[in-house]
Order: C-alpha cells, then structure tokens, then sequence
C-alpha cells in the first residue's frame, strides 16, 4: 500500500540546515495497522506529513497505493488527499462555526457528493462512532474525546484507503483515549490499513507492528 525509498526531509533555519529524515525505506501492506514511535524530535510526524502527502520531501520515492506521487502536480495531491486518504490530528481540526454533522459531510461535499447523499454518508460515520447523538452539536459543545471521534469519523467517512493519524490521544484523558484507540482497533479489524504517530507504548503495542524512528532513521 505504501513503498517509501531513501526518503530525506531538510529544513532551512537561517544559514543552517537541518536534516530531520535521513533517507528513510520503509512499506506498509494493505490491511496492515503500524505504529511510528520514538522520541520527541525523533522525527515521526514529519514521516507522517511526508508519506501521506501533506508535505514534500526533499528527496526520495513515495508510492501508494500503486501511484508515484513524486509524479503528481500540487492539484493531483490535492484530490489524491481529498478522496482517496483519511486524516485525524491532536488538535481534531474541526470548524467551529459548523455542527458535528456539517464537519464531518463538508469534506464529502468537497469530492462531489450531492447534500443529501454527503449528510447521509456523515450521519452514518458519526453512528459508528457511537456520536448519532451528537449530529447537531457545535465543536465547542463537545468533549475533548467527543471532538476526536468527529475527526475520526471525517477521515473515515469516505472509506479512505489508508487512514494516518498523528497522536490522536494527545489532548484526551485516559478513558477518551481508550475509547478512541479502541475505534482504531474495529477499523483494524475491518480491513483499514492504518498509520499511527505516538508516544504511548501500550497504544503502539495494539498494532502490527511497530516502527521506531531516531535521529531521522529507522532503528526497527
């Protein structure tokens, strides 16, 4: 599902550079749930940002799901981001001014989906996030845990073909947080190929496999 060869990530600070991934290989299978831990600074979520095209690399191959991406215009990613991948962050990054519902149909909108058939699609992803409760509720309304199953159920509304998140229990009290893995753990088990930035041990351990990173480079 993912092949990433020799990937290398430089960023300019001043007169100095500094390089944060230091040619990285790495391939998740379909269906596979990894885990990308190490230390803060380690360099994880710039992996992440990296393989799922929210940032370019330096240098380095990227293919998923059978397309190089290096050969993608900014529009290709564009859409290729929109309709094909899924995203859940720390923050949750949900509009506030719109409803539980709104947030989680507007991405839907985006890819073409009539009114109906998007606030179908919302109310249904929302459901299985045990939020069909909370459809009508503004983002400040809810609780922190509340506002990441709405994130989750977004990025998971379009069946996406791989899901990545990156430190998605952050914020989150320790019952929010089991709640929330434990939604990473039935997507799992239907299939989602997942990849998942974190710091906890005991969450890393719920995937395949785990992948850690130091000084920008994979050591397992």
């Amino acid at each position: 599902m993912i092949t990433v060869k020799n990937l290398k990530r430089s960023f300019k600070d001043g007169e100095r550079t500094i390089d944060v991934l230091k040619g990285i290989d790495l391939t998740v299978k379909k269906g596979e749930y990894i885990a990308i831990m190490g230390r803060s600074g380690a360099g994880k979520s710039t992996l992440l940002y990296q393989i799922s095209l929210l940032d370019d690399p330096t240098s380095g191959e990227i293919v998923i799901d059978g397309k190089n991406t290096h050969d993608m215009t900014t529009y290709e990613k564009t859409q290729f981001r929109l309709n094909t991948l899924g995203y859940v962050f720390q923050d949750y990054a949900l509009l506030p001014e719109l409803t539980a519902l709104e947030n989680v149909a507007l991405p839907l909108l985006m890819q073409g989906l009539s009114k109906q058939e998007a606030y179908g699609k919302a109310q249904k992803s929302l459901e299985r996030v045990n939020l069909g409760h909370r459809l009508g509720n503004l983002p400040s309304k809810l609780s922190g845990g509340e506002q990441q199953r709405v994130s989750i159920s977004r990025a998971i509304a379009h069946d996406p073909v791989i899901l990545f998140a990156d430190e998605p229990t952050a914020n989150l009290d320790n019952e929010s947080s089991r709640l929330v893995m434990d939604i990473f753990d039935e997507l799992h088990k239907k299939g989602q190929t997942i990849v998942l930035v974190t710091h906890e041990e005991d969450f890393g351990k719920r995937a395949n496999r785990i992948v850690k990173i130091d000084d920008g480079k994979i050591v397992v």
